[in-house]
């Protein structure tokens, strides 16, 4: 799968954002979807296999966390989209009466 592939799967994404300034266990990362564990589970593996996020042990948890560096040129898409998504979000609350 190429990298194009891998992020253009709106959970993949979504979860590259929930890992993108601090690490989560696996558990925390699903409990924001609305899909069972083990789907969540194959989400996290592309994005290993990729190398988009990287897994440190710490006890039994395996803790997420996107490596920005492993994205390369995709990185800076990522941040764009991320970015509009929060400025429609401003001008929609700022209408609101």
């Amino acid at each position: 799968m190429d990298a194009l592939q891998v992020v253009a799967e709106p959970r993949r994404r979504a979860i590259l954002q929930l890992v993108w300034d601090r690490e989560l266990p696996a558990g925390e990362i699903a409990s924001y979807f609305d899909v069972s564990f083990p789907a969540v589970s194959q989400h996290l593996s592309v994005l290993r296999s990729a190398g988009f996020v990287s897994v440190r042990k710490d006890g039994r948890a395996r803790l997420y966390k996107t490596d920005r560096k492993a994205l390369g040129p995709l990185r800076p898409m990522l941040e764009k989209l991320w970015n509009e998504r929060l400025d429609r979000l401003v001008s929609l609350i700022e209408r609101e009466p």
